[in-house]
Formats: structure tokens, sequence, C-alpha cells
């Protein structure tokens, strides 16, 4: 029988975690996501003037992917405190740190103002997103999957996954809005600043509702437990002085699962949603608004399934649903291309969405079975750097080899095996991973036969 301190919190409490995470998720994104847009759309000629229009291209997803390089750092640097002084504390840290640098973006002045030190400060500013970014993933799933139970956890945990596509829907939402409404030369002139300063009114309120919110209990217990092991014993082991190295001695091998599971994710959806936009306006002749509402009404759908895959991955398991999200993606790269270069935007539209249904069978089950491989002591930093470090490998120069291909070939061929290359690399990870479904979130070792998808999760299956 369930103590009080381990009993489920009320489903109110638990509406009000997810809600918190979610919206602070979608902001995060939002100002990710809303950067990679304006890298495709406008960057180009504001900090990279001078170059020929598939170069300065290139040079702003650079800028973009570098947000990608800071990502691990952010994840070793929140993971290691976010083990030790909580998770709530951290996320409000990123939360500022992104919207900071979100705000500052949509101030800075231009090649034509300031000359190169615009591209630099811009640079400098992506880096602080990144940064922000590496450390906010881990600690707003943790957050849903530690307050949660067992049975529902894929379902509830992916609730701030679906974070990306409201990002996404609210960052290409308000860009399609703006390009709609402002002539061109006004949208490149101001209008590009608007949504960045948005940012500021975001952040407040996501600040407000984090705020509200308590700390994890499995934390609280953890950090309980080892207290009173270091007054009656001076065991300190409960609560890692270096989770990182923690992590690389007992769970290695769940890093480098983590880091293969997420290649045909990330990579896909940078394609998908980032590169598209420079594939539809150049290669298949389509206007820049008909790509950002495809991507618009794409990521309705796609942030529809997402909870949608994370039940069904409770009742089947989490590698049988990723997997299928993995092969999936693959399949679909050839007629994804084959759909856009028909110049029809209800093709188009197909195409994204989709890829963007598939790509959540990946996505979905990710919070819930990247947090089930690590013990708490150290699930911060685990969870962390398996989702932050491949997305240098990953996500950060999917957009930039996806463009160089393009403009190598003037194909899509080469493109479409890129991914398909990632999504092989998948399959392999995920297929030789252990399902994690029924594994409780206590300080058990996570691979000790007790833990295992054999065994049913209890009546009360609660997390401690």
């Amino acid at each position: 029988m369930a103590s009080a301190a381990t009993a489920p919190p009320p489903p109110a409490n638990l509406k009000r975690i997810v809600a918190a995470s979610l919206i602070g998720t979608t902001i995060e994104w939002y100002d990710f996501f809303l950067y990679g847009s304006a890298a495709a759309l406008v960057f180009n000629q504001l900090f990279f003037p001078d170059s020929d229009p598939l170069v300065g291209t290139l040079l702003s997803f650079l800028t973009y992917a570098v947000g990608f390089a800071a990502r691990p750092l952010g994840a070793l640097v929140f993971g290691h405190y976010g083990d030790r002084l909580g998770r709530k504390k951290l996320l409000v840290l990123s939360l500022l740190m992104m919207g900071g640098a979100t705000f500052a973006i949509g101030l800075l002045p231009t090649h034509a103002t300031i000359g190169t030190a615009a591209p630099v400060l811009l640079t400098v500013l992506r880096l602080v997103q990144g940064f922000a970014l590496g450390g906010e993933w881990g600690g707003a799933v943790l957050l849903v999957s530690e307050h949660g139970d067992a049975r529902r956890r894929g379902f509830w945990a992916s609730w701030p996954q679906t974070g990306a596509p409201a990002g996404q829907l609210l960052a290409t939402g308000v860009l399609s809005a703006l390009t709609a409404l402002l002539s061109e030369s006004a949208f490149t002139s101001w209008g590009w600043r608007v949504p960045f300063l948005l940012s500021g009114v975001l952040v407040i309120v996501g600040l407000w509702i984090r705020l509200s919110v308590d700390e994890s209990p499995v934390f609280k217990e953890a950090l309980a437990r080892a207290e009173a092991k270091k007054a009656t014993a001076g065991d300190e082991r409960q609560v890692e002085k270096m989770p990182l190295v923690a992590v690389m001695r007992h769970h290695w091998r769940d890093v480098l699962i983590a880091m293969g599971a997420r290649m045909a994710e990330n990579i896909s959806y940078y394609v998908v949603t980032a590169f598209i936009l420079v594939y539809a306006t150049t290669s298949a002749g389509l206007s820049k608004q008909s790509a950002l509402n495809a991507v618009l009404i794409a990521s309705v759908v796609h942030f529809a399934v997402i909870p949608a895959w994370g039940a069904l991955s409770d009742r089947i398991g989490r590698r049988p649903v990723y997997l299928f999200g993995a092969a999936g993606i693959g399949a679909w790269m050839f007629p994804f291309f084959s759909l856009i270069d028909t110049g029809s935007f209800g093709s188009l539209l197909l195409a994204v969405t989709v890829g963007l249904v598939l790509h959540g069978a990946m996505y979905a089950p990710q919070a819930a079975f990247f947090s089930e491989m690590f013990a708490t002591r150290m699930r911060y930093s685990g969870a962390s750097i398996g989702a932050q470090f491949s997305s240098v490998a990953a996500g950060a120069p999917a957009p930039l080899i996806a463009t160089a291909l393009l403009a190598d070939f003037n194909s899509s061929t080469p493109i479409a095996l890129y991914v398909i290359a990632a999504a092989l690399l998948t399959l392999l990870a995920v297929g030789v991973a252990r399902e994690t479904r029924h594994r409780d979130l206590s300080d058990v070792d996570p691979h000790s036969e007790a833990s295992t998808d054999d065994s049913p999760a209890p009546a009360d299956a609660r997390t401690v």
C-alpha cells in the first residue's frame, strides 16, 4: 500500500505539472524554431548580404547549427545541477536564458548597420539559446515523468514533447501572418523582429506558471534518503557529486542507445520543417507563404498525434512504436520529395503531414523511454546527455547538409538517402534496447530483473 509520501498526486495537480512543462517547452521551442525559420527566410539577406543567395542560406543555417553545438554543454551543466539541486530551479533558469537571448535577437542591428559584428553577435545569442535548450528538455520531461504513474507515463510524458510542434506552430503562425500582412520589404526591414520581441511576453507567462508547481517527488525522496544516510552512516552515494561520471560508469550503453535513437527523429524533423522552406521555394517553385502554411497545418496534426502515440506506447511498449516511426520515416523519404516536386500545395501538405505523423511515433515515447533508462540520482544528466549530444551530429547539421547536397547535386535523391541512413541507425539502436514501459523511477537499478518489462505494473504503479 502506498504511503502518503508516495501516493499519486491528484489529477488536478498532475495536470498542472503537465501544463507547466508544456507551456515552458512550447515557449523554448518557439524561440528555437523561430530562429530556424528566420534563417531560411531573411537572415541570409540581413546578416550575410554579400554572399550568393544559396551560400547566404548556408551561412545562416550554419549559425542555426551553432545553437545545437551548445546543447551538449547545456545538457552537462543543467544535468549536473538538476541532479543535485532539483528539476524546477533549472527549468526556471533555462526559460529565462532562452527568452532573454531571443528578445535580444529582436533588437540586434543588422550587417548594414554594424557590419561583421552583426553575424558575430547573432552567433553568440544563438549559442545562449542552444545552451538553454540543452538543459530544458531533460528537466521538463522528468518533472512530468517523476510525478506521473507507471501505467500512463508514456501518455503524460509525451505532453511536454508536444511543445515542439506547438512552438513550431506558434513560430510559423506568427511568421506566416506577418508575411501575409506585410510587404516583403517591410517584413525584411522590421517585421521579422516582431516575433522575437514577442518572446519577452511569453517568458513572463511561462515563468508565472513554472514557479507555481512543486519539485519532483521522486527527486525529493532521493534527496531525503541521501540526507538520512549521510546523517546515520556518512553515505553520500544516493546523490552523486558528479552525475556525469556516474552516468558514464553505469549507463554508457543507455547513452549510446539514446543517441542512436535520436538520429532519425532529429534529422527527419529538421529536414521536414526547416529545410523544406528552402527546397519548396527554390526547387519546387512554391511560394514562401505556401511552404509556411504547409508546415503550419502539419504542425497541428503533429501536436494531436503525439499524445496518441504516447498512449499507444503505454499499451504495447516504447520500442514497437519507436521502431515503427523510424522505419516509416525512412520509407517515406522518396515519396516525400516526389510529392513536393509536383509543385502542388496539396501534395506539399500531404508530404509534410505524413512526415510529421511518422516523426511523432519516435518523438512521443522518447520522453518516457529515456527517463526510464536512468536512476534518479543521475537521470537528469543521463537523459539530457543522451538526447542532446546526438543533436550535434543529427539536428545541427541536417538543414546544412541537406542544403549543401541540393546545391551540389541539384537533386533530392542524396537528401532522401541521408535520412534513410539515419533511420537505419535508429532502427539498430532501438532494436538492441531493452523495453522499459513497466520500470518504476525509484533509485533501484533500472536494469535489474525486477525492473524489466516482464513484470506487470502493480495496481498502484507509482514511482517513488
